[in-house]
């Protein structure tokens, strides 16, 4: 598949589901809302062109350079994972039930249980606060814990998102990365 989907390629990708880059015993598994179409076309995550993960992720100091989505796996040897709280795709993330989001929120608790990763970084503070029912929830580390796993959250860092800059999203992330300690990426 070429690396733009063809309208009929996005169109298809509607509902479609993507494979997670997940491992037991990650440092960090980022656990992005939902897929989007055009990262449903090419069955990678964090896919379309102007969203800000990739580079945020380099920028916060978890790779040694700015990955594309195609290189998805290459994450698992740096000790990091991508899931997503719902696993259908859609055009935009507000197409998303509150309901969708919850039960997704159950299905995210039993995947890290599982996995057992070092800490879960949910991109998306509306996304976390309906999944897991903490209205007041805020960017940043989290007081409850899945299992021995610590939560942070993130901001999202699709380029919809016009509250959070490059920069700003780079300083989220290397927060994180710096409370996250020894990654295997050093």
């Amino acid at each position: 598949m070429s690396t733009r989907p063809t309208k009929d390629q996005l169109a298809a990708a509607h509902n479609a589901t993507i494979p997670d880059v997940i491992a037991p015993g990650l440092d960090v598994l980022f656990c992005g809302i939902n897929p989007g179409l055009y990262s449903g076309a090419l069955g990678q995550h964090f896919a379309r062109p102007g969203n800000r993960f990739w580079p945020a992720l380099h920028a916060g100091g978890f790779t040694p350079r700015r990955y594309a989505p195609a290189e998805q796996e290459k994450l698992l040897e740096l000790g990091l994972g991508v899931t997503n709280v719902v696993a259908r795709t859609t055009a935009r993330a507000d197409e998303l039930t509150g309901d969708e989001l919850r039960e997704g929120g159950k299905l995210l608790v039993a995947k890290v249980l599982e996995y057992r990763p070092r800490r879960l970084a949910v991109v998306g503070i509306t996304a976390y606060r309906t999944a897991f029912g903490f209205p007041k929830a805020r960017v940043g580390p989290q007081d409850h814990r899945i299992g021995d796993t610590r939560v942070w959250v993130l901001p999202n860092p699709s380029g919809l998102n016009a509250h959070w800059t490059p920069a700003g999203l780079a300083e989220e992330f290397r927060r994180l990365r710096t409370a996250s300690g020894d990654c295997r990426n050093r």
